[in-house]
């Protein structure tokens, strides 16, 4: 039960075609991978301060043969490409380390030290790098850190890089687009918690690391499971060309947010004729809408940027570099690979729009819409993290939503009711089961995940239906160029078999990063997104918050469900029950840890005037999110009524109090 299938006939036909048709003729990116190659990490694994390990160099030792018939061939190549780690030149004065994390490392060289580019997930990778660029470089200072934008795997690991004084202080300089901070912290919080969980699938985290497992993200070998941690920017880049000269190096920035992430920006070193693109431009096709979610980006800003890097520095670049994969030296390479990409999301986005407007849907649009044969040739616009397919229907989710236009997919069964539905119509669960695995003999794994679907969500512990289900999902793993796809059809195929698995993830720092980062708007917001507003609907409650250091008040007002909150009384005429006085560091730890109340008061940390029940009563109708809920099996609705009841026309009960979060 718990071993997964062998990749079948259907499977291993199809890689041998894949095999007769990619271009391996190409073979450049062989060389750049490998150029200005330097040391490679001197320990094989790197570890915490409890010693537990939250990288390993040695995982992929079995990317050295010959692609197997349960990896994509263009996938096994790209992942033996990344999983060439360790310290490389790409011009004098400019340093990469890079296969120590999901992302890169760059150090430039300035008059006194060195300035960091985009410092890991973890504060000990990040070390790591630094130490190894120290060894073979000499014990250059960090003088400056850039953050190219707001994603984890490209400021985490900060407070690897030197102490938190100079960090905090001001000492180092931290330059960041406008926006940074606020997009940093919004993505890890608000949806946080969904999207860490969707996560763990998309980078195969519970996986077995092998032919038969996770091979690779893409984008990098994986994320590293260390200690996440952000510090403030110093200096905020606002407009395309603007210079800065740091530790005597000069840069020129473009502003790029909007494309990749909300708040990012490339930059051109003039003197060394490097251009850097964050991650605007990489070896492969990226997302425009992950699996893991996240807001849906936007193609046509993305082309648009990618023309405005080619105007500003095609042609005086001489070398491109990213946070992600291995540089391209030589500027008609250079110019050539960027007009690629750029034709690439300019394609989508264009094409997508014109069957949109043709009136097909977004699955028909994905099925249909291949690239033309000139990108479909070319190594690095290939879909090995994002894929053209999702991508089209993040294009059309982006201009008019999840509706087709379709009013029999307006209001369906949720999933549950559905397959129970579908279950009965197709004549019980043992008829789905027989014609399924016909199906599967066929090779027809698609329909099959589709079919077998429906039985588990009607029958979750029936084990020939999860068993079928895995195997088909393995199946279509198997087949898949795609690594994140890979990794969601595995993952869960293991799920299905084992029950929900756990899988190591970096972990937020309270003490130094995530919710010391917040502003209070956003500190408010993240308590409102936790109160169950069924169980919250009955109460009504108004706080005052005195925040001491810094001066500031904010007012919180619980009714019909909702906290809302704002500088000032938001409801006229409301009076408060409790006004609270506390220091922004008592505010952090309330906030991670609410059931300090008490203690907060007793150690007098907490002041308060008014009924201080009424602060248990708000933190009590507030809940954990949920870091391991089901995703291929169903997830139970906890609601004191629904929607579906709203939409029928029938009164939502009368409760004294609703089920608490499970």
């Amino acid at each position: 039960m718990t071993r997964p299938t062998q990749p079948t006939e259907h499977i291993i036909a199809a890689h041998r075609h894949a095999t007769r048709t990619l271009p391996w003729s190409r073979t450049d990116d062989i060389a750049d991978a490998e150029r200005g190659f330097i040391a490679a990490p001197e320990h094989r694994t790197i570890e915490d301060a409890e010693g537990r390990t939250v990288w390993a160099f040695d995982r992929y030792h079995f990317l050295d043969g010959e692609p197997p018939g349960s990896v994509h061939p263009a996938l096994w190549r790209q992942t033996r490409l990344l999983a060439k780690a360790g310290l490389f030149e790409v011009v004098p004065g400019v340093y990469q380390v890079r296969g120590f994390d999901l992302s890169n490392m760059t150090l430039i060289e300035g008059e006194c030290g060195i300035i960091v580019v985009d410092p890991l997930i973890s504060v000990e990778t990040a070390r790591a790098a630094l130490d190894l660029y120290q060894r073979h470089r000499g014990p250059r200072p960090v003088t400056a850190v850039v953050f190219t934008h707001n994603h984890a795997d490209h400021f985490g690991g900060v407070f690897g890089l030197a102490g938190a004084d100079e960090l905090t202080s001001g000492t180092i300089e931290i330059l960041a687009p406008e926006g940074f901070t606020e997009h940093a912290v919004s993505e890890n919080v608000y949806a946080g918690p969904v999207m860490s969980r969707r996560a763990t699938l998309m980078y195969g985290s519970a996986l077995p690391v092998g032919p038969r497992g996770q091979v690779g993200v893409g984008l990098g070998l994986g994320t590293s499971t260390g200690r996440v941690t952000l510090a403030r920017p110093t200096v905020h880049i606002e407009r395309t060309g603007q210079e800065c000269t740091i530790d005597g190096v000069r840069m020129v920035f473009q502003i790029v947010s909007g494309t990749e992430a909300p708040a990012e920006l490339n930059f051109f070193l003039p003197d060394v004729a490097a251009l850097c693109l964050a991650e605007t431009a990489t070896h492969t096709q990226h997302n425009l809408g992950t699996l893991r979610g996240a807001p849906v980006r936007d193609a046509r800003a993305w082309a648009h940027a990618l023309t405005e890097s080619l105007v500003l520095f095609g042609s005086r670049a001489n070398v491109l570099l990213a946070g992600h994969h291995w540089p391209t030296w030589g500027t008609e390479k250079v110019v050539s690979f960027l007009s690629e990409q750029r034709d690439l999301y300019t394609y989508l986005h264009d094409q997508t729009l014109r069957l949109m407007n043709q009136g097909l849907t977004a699955a028909d649009i994905a099925e249909s819409l291949a690239l033309p044969p000139t990108l479909e040739g070319t190594w690095h616009t290939r879909g090995y993290y994002g894929s053209t397919s999702h991508n089209i229907k993040a294009i059309y989710q982006r201009y008019i939503g999840w509706f087709d236009g379709n009013p029999a997919h307006l209001w369906p069964h949720p999933p549950v009711a559905a397959a129970a539905r579908y279950v009965d119509f197709m004549g019980g669960a043992e008829r789905v089961l027989e014609m399924a695995e016909e199906s599967y003999g066929a090779g027809d794994y698609r329909w099959v995940a589709e079919v077998v679907n429906h039985v588990v969500y009607a029958e979750p512990n029936n084990e020939r239906a999860r068993l079928l289900q895995a195997a088909a999902l393995e199946q279509l793993g198997y087949g898949s160029e795609n690594a994140t796809w890979r990794n969601f059809y595995l993952a869960a195929a293991l799920e299905l078999r084992l029950g929900r698995t756990s899988a190591s993830a970096p972990r937020q720092s309270r003490d130094s990063s995530t919710v010391a980062a917040l502003s209070l708007r956003q500190v408010f917001d993240s308590i409102a997104i936790r109160v169950n507003g069924p169980r919250a609907a009955r109460h009504r409650l108004h706080i005052v918050w005195e925040i001491t250091d810094e001066h500031s008040q904010y007012h919180t007002v619980l009714s019909n469900g909702a906290l809302v909150h704002h500088e000032n009384n938001p409801v006229p005429g409301s009076r408060p029950e409790l006004t609270l006085i506390l220091s922004r560091a008592t505010l952090n730890q309330l906030v991670a840890g609410p059931s300090r109340v008490h203690a907060l008061v007793e150690y007098g940390e907490l002041q308060h005037d008014g009924d201080l029940t009424v602060l248990v009563t708000l933190f009590g109708l507030t809940e954990k999110p949920r870091p391991d809920f089901p995703v291929v099996t169903p997830a139970a609705l906890d609601a004191s009524w629904s929607a579906g009841d709203r939409n029928r026309g029938q009164a939502a009960p009368e409760r004294a109090d609703g089920p608490s979060w499970r």
